[in-house]
């Protein structure tokens, strides 16, 4: 069965799953963040409803922006509503929103055939009622097995705790997550489907630390950021929070902007920050460079009618806040500044997935810039491999110490980057001289961190 207007391996998936499904109801498709998850399942609800398999669609989310995202576009692909009205063939909620149904809601999967698709299911943990979260104990108690068909959908699926996703299978006794239909990034850029990253990590060669005393002072020299962190009271937080390291990373940021937007007018730029505070403390740094920008945090008043008026206006920035890490479809974004406190890799890929959608022929890059932290620089090693074999293989794990929502942890790492790229990337700009002068970061009132100019930029091509 072909639907006009998908992609040839949203096409694949389908028929894949349709197969798939004659013995087996659940179906579980990793996909790279910006491929097209969401109009994929909505073609396969579509094919369901047209072979009489169906009777209505249950979608969830783990935000009120992906949730509007499927409200959008289930309702252009099926040509019916799914706000969960009357009339309607089904609604989308949030995870959170799955402990708060009464029985009537849930009785639907007993008197109707009932397709449920979960989108990034990651967020979902359990296998076993004692090792679950919330979401992932609604879902065994509440769906499985009473649901005609379902749908998991995720772009980066393990999670950081190590715990089983939901409804996922893994094989024994390796423990290897099975998916039952892959499509990686390298596959995605070479079909045009999504940008190719430009990964660019900004390092300094001589970092001078002062540590004041009351009876004498004493200077450290480093010699890259990495033993900065590494081996000085100086953390990775600090150095995010401080006004003229933010204006190094945004300026490579807004560079890099003015040059895309010659070919491409509309394009934009995301920058992630590590609170409330801070997204504020960066808008004032961009609106001192002369440049518009949005901010949206969850406790910005109508968040989402911001980022709605955002993906469709001429504004060139937005600083967000944990609101358009994964999900959230903004296509012209093409540039983003990484200068959040997360460490995960999980959160980096989703972050990266904001910026790689294609929109057209020459659009095919998209750029990334951040602090060469020993973490962030394994991750962006890591980006040419689709999925991490290590973090796709459960793992043994003791009883969790919360059961809520799935959280990111902060982790670090002692390990400095190598001296140059490995093998397949590319350095750019090395030892590029991007300012004149010193600047002093008052982490403590004992402690000035001061970067010369002796700067470099690594550019990891990673495609």
């Amino acid at each position: 069965m072909t639907i006009q207007g998908l992609r040839t391996w949203q096409q694949r998936c389908i028929e894949a799953a349709l197969d798939h499904f004659i013995t087996t109801p659940h179906f579980l498709c990793q996909a790279t963040p910006g491929a097209g998850k969401t109009r994929l399942a909505a073609a396969l609800a579509r094919c369901l409803f047209e072979r009489d398999e169906i009777d209505l669609v249950l979608c969830f989310a783990p935000s009120c922006q992906v949730v509007q995202g499927f409200l959008t576009t289930f309702t252009d692909v099926l040509g019916k509503r799914l706000d969960g009205l009357v009339g309607a063939v089904g609604g989308a909620y949030t995870y959170q929103a799955m402990e708060h149904r009464d029985d009537t809601f849930w009785k639907l999967l007993d008197e109707y055939r009932v397709f449920v698709v979960f989108d990034e299911i990651h967020h979902c943990a359990g296998h076993d009622p004692l090792l679950s979260n919330v979401w992932g104990q609604q879902i065994l108690q509440k769906i499985q097995d009473r649901a005609a068909f379902t749908l998991a959908l995720s772009g980066t699926p393990w999670r950081s705790d190590d715990l089983a996703i939901a409804l996922a299978r893994y094989s024994s006794p390796e423990g290897e997550l099975i998916c039952d239909y892959r499509y990686g990034l390298q596959q995605a850029i070479a079909d045009g489907v999504c940008r190719s990253p430009r990964i660019v990590l900004l390092d300094n060669q001589k970092v001078q630390l002062t540590e004041a005393l009351e009876t004498e002072s004493t200077v450290r020299l480093f010699p890259s950021i990495a033993s900065l962190l590494g081996e000085s009271p100086i953390t990775y937080e600090d150095l995010l929070r401080h006004d003229d390291v933010m204006h190094q990373i945004l300026g490579l940021g807004c560079e890099r902007l003015d040059d895309i937007r010659c070919s491409k007018p509309d394009a934009a730029g995301l920058v992630v920050a590590t609170d409330i505070e801070h997204a504020h403390q960066i808008a004032l740094a961009l609106e001192a460079r002369g440049e518009a920008c949005h901010v949206v945090t969850n406790r910005t008043p109508g968040a989402q009618q911001v980022i709605n008026l955002f993906r469709h206006s001429d504004c060139r920035w937005i600083v967000a806040v944990g609101m358009i890490s994964e999900g959230t479809d903004i296509p012209r974004l093409q540039v983003c500044c990484y200068l959040s406190r997360i460490r995960t890799e999980l959160h980096y890929r989703q972050v990266l997935g904001r910026v790689i959608r294609r929109t057209g022929e020459t659009d095919d890059k998209a750029w990334l810039f951040m602090l060469a932290e020993p973490t962030l620089y394994h991750f962006a090693e890591r980006i040419a491999e689709d999925l991490p074999d290590d973090l796709a293989v459960l793992s043994q794990v003791e009883l969790p110490s919360a059961s809520s929502g799935h959280v990111h942890d902060v982790t670090g790492s002692s390990n400095e980057p190598d001296e140059t790229p490995e093998s397949g990337t590319s350095s750019s700009a090395d030892e590029a001289l991007l300012c004149e002068f010193e600047y002093d970061l008052d982490v403590t009132p004992y402690y000035r961190v001061s970067f010369s100019h002796h700067y470099r930029q690594v550019l990891l091509d990673c495609f």
